[in-house]
């Protein structure tokens, strides 16, 4: 059992990470082995987030007056938060791929953006491009948008010299 000073540090590290985070996603895990919990720690961590076990009450007391509360209102059992990090999407796709490869691990609802989102609006979420993705996308749109005003900013010159070029061939000039 911990203390109280225990409980208050967990109890402040969570306030602060409701604080921090953009998205927090409810887990339910009960039943994994540790080596699954710890594959699924490495790969939170990796992709920027964390995933940490909470006591349902701690944590419903961090998110007092918060929008985390009605997400943890009501839990029962064993609870996890998963923190998504800079890059929320690719933390949510391997969250979605990881409850897709073990049973015993679920997810029902969390916050994005001070928003209760339930399961099926996750799975859209998790269907997004990632932030490579997006950049990919940005690039491209950016790319493709300056190679289109090159082609506008040159077709004046270019059909005077066809011009000229169709004249000289037909002789169309006195010597």
């Amino acid at each position: 059992m911990k203390s109280k000073a225990e409980k208050r540090q967990i109890l402040a590290e969570l306030q602060s990470g409701f604080a921090d985070e953009p998205a927090v996603i409810v887990c339910k895990f009960e039943g994994l082995t540790v080596a699954e919990d710890q594959e699924l720690r490495s790969v939170v961590r990796n992709l920027g987030g964390s995933y940490r076990v909470v006591a349902n009450r701690l944590a419903l007391l961090a998110a007092r007056d918060t929008p985390y509360e009605e997400a943890l209102t009501g839990q029962r059992g064993m609870t996890a938060l998963a923190f998504l990090g800079e890059d929320p999407v690719s933390t949510l796709k391997a969250l979605v791929a990881f409850g897709k490869q073990q049973d015993k691990f679920s997810f029902n609802c969390g916050v994005v953006d001070c928003r209760t989102v339930n399961l099926d609006q996750l799975i859209e979420l998790s269907k997004l491009p990632d932030k490579a993705g997006l950049q990919v996308r940005i690039l491209y749109m950016l790319n493709s948008s300056a190679q289109r005003l090159m082609g506008v900013l040159n077709a004046p010159a270019r059909d005077i010299a066809a011009v000229l070029q169709q004249a000289v061939e037909k002789k169309k000039f006195n010597e």
